[in-house]
């Protein structure tokens, strides 16, 4: 949907899982196996996978200002079983997060989202708030304040439903 660059570092993960699924036409490519693969998924990970992903647009509808599109399982809760480790690199002594023996999709997702919270990204990872849409984006805005995944698309509708709400 949006014409805007991938999320920086490990939110590029969180940006892909919740873009699996296209709202407005129904198509989730975890239906695919090339669209599990790209996740490390079986079919039996993938109820999971889902549950993960609708957690994390509702958080990402929360950095851009919006209530969640339903009721989901917290964030927090999905994420606490997935403990991570602190590794260090010996040559240069860069330290980062990285899943503790357990490279599942949750382990993942958390190891980003820490590892976004370090680097003061997190929030700036939103959903698109068009009802229809809710593509998840990153806001590389100066402000921190974008709105729409594509101003070209959403933004272009929600100012149009606007006008023709003044003009009836």
């Amino acid at each position: 949907m949006s014409e805007r660059s991938p999320a920086p570092g490990g939110l590029d993960l969180v940006e892909t899982l919740v873009n699996t699924l296209d709202i407005e036409t129904g198509a989730d490519s975890l239906d695919t196996p090339q669209g599990r693969a790209r996740f490390g998924l079986t079919e039996d990970d993938v109820p999971g996978a889902r549950e993960l992903r609708e957690s994390l647009r509702a958080t990402l509808l929360a950095h851009a200002g919006h209530p969640p599109h339903r009721t989901v399982t917290p964030l927090g809760e999905l994420l606490a079983g997935a403990p991570l480790v602190v590794i260090v690199d010996a040559a240069d002594g860069c330290a980062a997060l990285a899943p503790a023996g357990d490279d599942s999709l949750p382990a993942r997702v958390a190891a980003a989202v820490a590892e976004a919270l370090v680097a003061g990204t997190w929030t700036r990872l939103k959903a698109c708030e068009a009802a229809d849409c809710h593509w998840a984006y990153y806001d590389r805005s100066p402000a921190g304040r974008g709105r729409w995944c594509s101003m070209q698309v959403c933004g272009a509708r929600a100012k149009m439903r606007r006008y023709r709400a003044k003009e009836a």
